[in-house]
């Protein structure tokens, strides 16, 4: 039986606020099929969707594509425990 290492979350900090402002993290919209359907971006980080790395990959992609501000975000992948 196969593992899904499900223990990523994506982060994204707005590039002009440096580290003054905390992390906004993704939480993922899935229909009830479980297909992909966007994403939004929270505070709240125990409320973001943990995932694998390939699924976290996936909403970088969205976001870059999707989101019209996406050039002022640094967006990236972090383990859980970070």
């Amino acid at each position: 039986m196969e593992t899904n290492d499900q223990r990523y979350l994506v982060q994204q900090n707005k590039i002009s606020d440096g580290e003054m402002k905390p992390p906004v993290f993704a939480k993922v919209m899935r229909s009830k099929e479980g297909v992909f359907e966007g994403v939004s971006f929270i505070k709240n980080k125990d409320k973001a969707t943990v995932m694998t790395i390939a699924q976290a990959e996936e909403v970088i992609a969205w976001a870059a594509k999707k989101k019209a501000a996406a050039r002022e975000y640094a967006t990236k992948i972090i383990c859980v425990g970070q």
